[in-house]
């Protein structure tokens, strides 16, 4: 071989979405440490302060941009300013998402379904097409999509959030087809459950967390938002050059049973 796989990102540019919670914030401290500067796309109200200030404790920049994917003038503009302020983008991370509460399927509304799918879907595809209008003026980069083991498995209660991760999965596909002659690289992550602010009240559930174990079949352990991170950053490297139009699983196991 020419040469070993590298995991670096030295001198890249990165643009985090949801970034300061959760999996997100793992998601930018992963790709920083990796050696990436961030931008961390964050919805009015969170500052993520203390976030970019762990960044620039790396030795790396964080800008700080407020991104509300449900508003495309407010994507426009985080991704105008990040482009102005490093110079490039080299990394997007599409991590925003909304996991609305479980109920039946003949329970749901239009206005949950118009909520869903407006952030999950329709917010990350003008995300992915603002930057890659950049990332196609200057000759390449990397698109890491969120998916979830939901978009491949039926989880009761949860249709319309399947639904919407099936559609970020597909989508997946059809960008890495279209863009790739552009030299970007368009993949997806999907996680099976995983310890974040978010999931602890369902975690606290003995019994949920239980069956949660159990279906995670291989390994019968709760994720943790690194394992998801480790992921991203593979997929941001030159490691995964030749890899692309793939959802990479994160699931321990679930979905092979």
């Amino acid at each position: 071989m020419d040469a070993y796989p590298s995991f670096r990102l030295d001198g890249k540019t990165a643009l985090v979405t949801g970034a300061a919670r959760g999996l997100g914030r793992a998601i930018s401290l992963a790709l920083a440490d990796a050696g990436a500067d961030v931008a961390l796309g964050l919805r009015v109200g969170s500052d993520a302060e203390d976030l970019a200030a762990d960044i620039e404790a790396m030795g790396r920049r964080a800008l700080r941009l407020q991104m509300d994917l449900l508003d495309l003038a407010q994507i426009d503009a985080a991704v105008a300013t990040a482009r102005e302020t490093f110079g490039r983008i080299d990394i997007l991370v599409n991590n925003a998402g909304l996991g609305p509460e479980e109920q039946a399927a003949e329970d749901w509304t239009e206005a949950d379904f118009d909520a869903t799918f407006d952030l999950n879907v329709k917010g990350l595809f003008f995300a992915s097409q603002a930057v890659a209008r950049v990332m196609i003026e200057q000759g390449g980069g990397r698109i890491v999509n969120m998916s979830s083991q939901a978009g491949f498995i039926a989880l009761p209660g949860e249709a319309i959030y399947c639904a919407t991760k099936a559609a970020v999965s597909h989508l997946t596909k059809c960008h890495a087809v279209e863009w790739g002659p552009h030299g970007i690289n368009v993949n997806a992550v999907a996680p099976t459950f995983i310890r974040t602010p978010g999931t602890e009240p369902m975690l606290a559930d003995a019994a949920f967390k239980a069956d949660v174990e159990e279906r995670i079949a291989a390994l019968h352990r709760i994720g943790e938002p690194a394992d998801v991170a480790g992921a991203v950053v593979y997929l941001a490297s030159p490691a995964s050059s030749l890899v692309t139009g793939t959802t990479l699983m994160v699931d321990g196991g679930w979905t092979a049973r």
